[in-house]
């Protein structure tokens, strides 16, 4: 009768396998599934007690969850067992096929373990099989389902409903359910973590669409500009994108903006500084050019936004405007290189452009210049012209006042044209032209000061400069050295043409000046010099002041003559 039933027996068996299986599968999370575990165990399999003991990722295991008994949930809900204490006990019993079998006789030994358990004593068994409430029977889960895959926990059961040891039919179910149960778990953490990721990429998804929007709302009302422009490609250097703040200060459109490049809209001067700031990131200050034809000074700011795919794609710019700051700095500029009375160019400024002419040719040893300069290894020009009361031109030899110079040490100076002077020397114009110097110091201009004060003297200043300017081409210099002291640097002269400007520059100071209401009148000792390869700054200004001296004594000695 025994044998007759085994069929169905197995057949009923099978039916609860099939449906506690499924219900692993319909568990929705993680521990839902392992909750199912323990308690398939208790529906499909007939025993009264079950616990789910779980590899942690330091390879112990925990009791995740049990099946069939609150008090032994209590008990061991949550503790741990060391991974070599569970290896001993895997190594030990009986193999009943995938199952480890260890008998109440053999087990004691486990009993001071750290491995969680609810096992009490008991009597010994009345017949072979029975079971014993110390035996203890295991079903290692496997990752993939065989003994030779990645053991990802154990399943014990206890108290089999009929008191016995299960046989070979309950074995082979409990091997067959601990296969489904290691599939439904692995399943259920690939599930969660598969939630988790999508969960992760989802926030990560929120923030980027976060971050986007703050981007998109600091870039289009950001108070300076902002442009983002194409990197590589056919399109390099193209305007993408461009903010409000942008459009406003070079007053051209998005739209309009979009089909430049900043190559397009900056200065011709400035494309060089554009190109390398482009290519290395960092800053620059140049000129963008605006819809009105105008130019406006920017500080540029780069930065590339680049990707680990494919490099570099796209080039974010923050453009500044810095006019004012740049009108302040060219009006500081202009301020320490100019004259604040008269605006002329000052003293400072004077030397840096003298200087700035000359060459560094330094005279040959034993006297002369190369390329033919200022004879004997004296300064180039010596000698020169004065312009008497009537307006006439008179000869002077700079040695008969003053004697044979000393040499001179010629300090060396970057320049950019060999200037070879007029020969002083000849009563013939040689056809040489340089780089003529002309010293002027106003006559009559201290009387002036005396009697009528300082404002006048301020406003015949401010009105010789003026005819100075007015007297000269554009590209010379007039600037004021000090006091009522002025330098003339006209380039490109020969000898007759500077004596010629000296007396053209004299007739333009002559005439009556207006100050308060009355005329005043001032006169001007003009001393021409020469500037030559070789010589300093102040070498040249010191000989062009020293003729002009001289024209005052020859004036003098012209006048006492006459007298």
């Amino acid at each position: 009768m025994e044998t007759e039933s085994e069929p169905y027996i197995r057949l009923a068996t099978l039916r609860q396998l099939h449906q506690v299986v499924a219900d692993l599968n319909t568990a929705r999370s993680f521990a839902d599934t392992l909750q199912a575990v323990a308690d398939g165990v208790i529906a499909g399999l007939g025993f009264e007690l079950s616990a789910v003991n779980l590899v942690r990722p330091d390879g112990d295991l925990v009791v995740a969850a049990v099946g069939g008994s609150a008090g032994a949930e209590a008990l061991m809900a949550g503790r741990v067992g060391s991974r070599s204490s569970w290896e001993r006990r895997l190594a030990m019993g009986e193999r009943w096929g995938d199952l480890r079998f260890i008998p109440y006789s053999e087990g004691w030994v486990l009993d001071d373990d750290d491995v969680p358990q609810w096992h009490t004593p008991g009597p010994a068994p009345r017949f072979p099989d029975e079971w014993h409430p110390m035996d203890r029977l295991f079903a290692p889960l496997y990752a993939a389902g065989a003994s030779g895959g990645e053991l990802i926990g154990v399943l014990s059961v206890d108290k089999p409903r009929n008191g016995r040891h299960p046989g070979a039919w309950g074995r082979e179910a409990l091997q067959m359910y601990a296969f489904h149960a290691a599939v439904a778990i692995g399943n259920a953490r690939l599930r969660g973590n598969m939630q988790r990721a999508l969960l992760r990429l989802e926030r990560e998804q929120q923030a980027l669409r976060a971050s986007e929007e703050s981007f998109r709302q600091a870039f289009e009302y950001a108070p300076s500009g902002m442009a983002i422009a194409e990197m590589g490609g056919d399109q390099h250097g193209r305007l993408l994108r461009t903010n409000d703040a942008l459009c406003r200060l070079l007053g051209r459109p998005a739209s309009a903006m979009r089909r430049f490049s900043f190559s397009d809209l900056v200065h011709p001067e400035d494309i060089g500084t554009l190109l390398r700031t482009s290519a290395e990131g960092g800053r620059a200050e140049l000129r963008l050019a605006r819809r009105d034809g105008s130019y406006v000074w920017v500080s540029l700011r780069n930065s590339v936004v680049a990707d680990a795919a494919d490099g570099p794609r796209f080039l974010l710019t923050h453009v500044e405007d810095i006019e004012e700051r740049k009108r302040h700095e060219l009006q500081l500029a202009h301020r320490a290189s100019h004259d604040s009375l008269t605006g002329l160019p000052n003293s400072a400024e004077l030397r840096a452009r003298l200087a700035a002419r000359l060459c560094a040719t330094a005279p040959r040893p034993g006297g002369g210049y190369e390329d033919g300069g200022a004879p004997d290894g004296g300064a180039a020009g010596s000698g020169g012209v004065y312009v008497d009361a009537a307006g006439h031109l008179h000869g002077f030899d700079e040695f008969e006042f003053f004697g044979t110079p000393p040499p001179v040490e010629t300090a060396p100076f970057d320049g950019h044209v060999h200037t070879v002077p007029p020969n002083e020397d000849s009563d013939i114009d040689d056809g040489h032209k340089g780089l003529a110097v002309l010293f002027c110091d106003l006559d009559g201009f201290k009387s002036i000061n005396d009697r009528f004060g300082h404002h006048a003297g301020d406003a015949v200043l401010i009105e010789v400069a003026r005819r100075l300017t007015n007297g000269v081409r554009e590209g010379d210099t007039v600037a004021r050295l000090g006091g009522d002291e002025f330098v003339v640097l006209a380039d490109g002269l020969g000898r007759a043409d500077a004596a010629d400007l000296a007396v053209r520059l004299r007739n333009a100071i002559i005439p009556p000046i207006r100050v308060d209401g009355r005329a005043v009148r001032v006169g001007a000792s003009f001393g021409i010099g020469w500037a030559g390869c070789g010589m300093s700054a102040e070498e040249v200004l010191h000989s062009a002041d020293q003729r002009m001296y001289i024209e005052k004594r020859s004036r003098s000695k012209e006048r006492r003559r006459a007298g």
